[in-house]
């Protein structure tokens, strides 16, 4: 495992282990502190309070900049980081960043899902090739800021997992990145019975679920209301990511559900709910645009609130109920429980960590914070920016120069900072929002705010500009020949129905 390769390479190592002792003998092979030549040795005398960690950087080592996340934020950061300048540390539960926006077209085989996950190693190669960087696929269980330490805890899955494997990492430098999770308003069934659209795991769980309803749905003996429910795909959130969704969902039903599976095809439908207007962030005209063309694909929208979720059923504030087969869940996203948990100054409203002008967390040293999990503390006078892609890319690419010239300056070190001058504080610009309606039409809106005005463009221009702008952002040139070869082939073939 990734986890247990890294923890090899401790140049100090104290070991512990609490219920493996086999694992015990093993990690103790590689610690320094007690090196032990009998092998007939089976049960060595380990403290049980100890862990093993990264020890604090010496003076003859490059300082370390730990970063807590892989999503847009800490891969643009780590991406910039000069490894010549920095030792980097990325602790995270995946291995990869997801290009989120073409998430929703893995669902229904539009493209295949490693063409949206791209490696960290690619991102930044230092952190496979330096001696002193590391990936350690695990959780951030807590920050002691006083004694520049992260703890952290290994992600272990599967019937036969080992135990989780507590350690801690010193750091000169820390970059949270944490991210937000799915906002459900406490409302009662959701974590239960819906999916959420934000990993890759939860694009192979929506695809798994909808190929299989649709071939249940043809087995012999299933009744009519059986079939509807079955095939009956409901979206909550009208945002971007559900009216992407709900757009690549009605294609796939029109061009592909509709010729494989011709017993069922009237019976398949797609619904979005929504409390307020769908794509309220984009201009009226392109929103009055977006219903049209959802309605015409046959996408039924329905103006409410979900009251509870349950096992076959959404329970509507009007009291109304709507059965369903897949529901998928988009409602904007919030600061996890470990972000609340952190004692780190926060930002009004919502629990994001607060930072300041130049992305620091204000009262304690060498703590930054970008993307999702963060915002501006009040001081300041800025308002928190949004939960986007693009906010979280300009500040890790912005973070990145940053500690690129405190380093440079003799400042990379922890508690060596204060006395430099960090130039330019952040300023974020917006460059635009986009969304694909599906049928070959998209959305393309270009004012830099609700309030100004701006271009904005709607139909097969749009469309064609909507892809044209992702496939130059993926990440490498590997997954931009990817998504161009699955969007031909998907052009050419269809898309793929087999349930993997």
């Amino acid at each position: 495992m990734a986890w247990f390769r890294n923890l090899s390479r401790f140049s100090t190592i104290n070991v512990s282990r609490r219920h493996d002792p086999f694992l015990l003998s093993s990690f103790n092979c590689f610690s320094s502190n007690n090196i032990n030549t009998n092998p007939t040795i089976e049960k060595p005398s380990v403290d049980p309070v100890q862990y093993s960690g990264l020890g604090p950087t010496k003076p003859h080592e490059k300082p370390r900049v730990v970063v807590l996340g892989s999503g847009w934020a800490g891969c643009r950061l780590m991406k910039g980081l000069d490894p010549e300048i920095y030792d980097i540390v990325c602790v995270s539960p995946r291995n990869h960043m997801v290009f989120t926006p073409l998430l929703a077209s893995t669902c229904v085989g539009t493209l295949e899902f490693r063409s949206v996950a791209e490696p960290i190693a690619r991102i930044q190669p230092a952190i496979s090739r330096e001696p002193g960087s590391y990936f350690f696929l695990s959780n951030c269980t807590g920050i002691s800021a006083d004694k520049h330490m992260v703890h952290c805890e290994t992600v272990t899955e599967g019937e036969q997992a080992l135990d989780p494997w507590s350690f801690t990492v010193s750091y000169d430098k820390l970059v949270i990145a944490l991210g937000a999770q799915p906002t459900t308003f406490g409302i009662r069934g959701v974590k239960e019975h819906a999916i959420f659209l934000r990993e890759v795991h939860h694009a192979q769980e929506i695809r798994r679920k909808l190929l299989l309803n649709l071939m249940l749905s043809d087995v012999p003996g299933i009744s009519e209301e059986e079939k509807r429910r079955l095939l009956h795909c409901v979206v909550v959130g009208g945002g971007p990511t559900g009216v992407e969704f709900s757009g690549e969902l009605s294609d796939f039903i029109m061009r592909d559900v509709r010729q494989r599976y011709a017993h069922v095809k009237d019976y398949v439908h797609v619904t979005l709910i929504e409390a307020n207007e769908i794509l309220s962030s984009f201009d009226v005209r392109l929103r009055n645009y977006a219903t049209k063309q959802l309605t015409k694909s046959g996408v039924r929208l329905v103006r409410g609130t979900v009251k509870d979720v349950q096992d076959q059923n959404i329970i509507l504030n009007d009291g109304s109920e709507v059965p369903y087969g897949l529901l998928v869940w988009s409602t904007g996203v919030g600061p996890s429980p470990l972000i609340h948990a952190l004692d780190l100054p926060k930002a009004p409203g919502g629990g994001r960590i607060g930072v300041d002008e130049w992305l620091r967390v204000p009262s304690v040293q060498d703590i930054f914070s970008i993307g999702d999990c963060s915002g501006f503390v009040e001081s300041t006078g800025r308002q928190t920016l949004p939960a986007l892609a693009q906010v979280a890319e300009r500040e890790g690419k912005y973070l990145a120069h940053l500690l690129n010239k405190i380093g440079k300056a003799g400042g990379g070190r922890a508690n060596s900072g204060k006395d430099i001058d960090f130039g330019e504080p952040f300023v974020y610009k917006h460059l635009g929002s986009m969304a694909s309606v599906g049928s070959y039409k998209a959305l393309v809106d270009l004012r830099q705010s609700k309030e100004t005005k701006g271009i904005s463009l709607a139909g097969f221009i749009s469309w064609f500009i909507w892809r044209s702008a992702y496939l130059t952002r993926v990440v490498s040139w590997r997954n931009r020949i990817y998504v161009a070869i699955n969007w031909a082939t998907t052009l050419v073939f269809g898309r793929d129905i087999s349930r993997i």
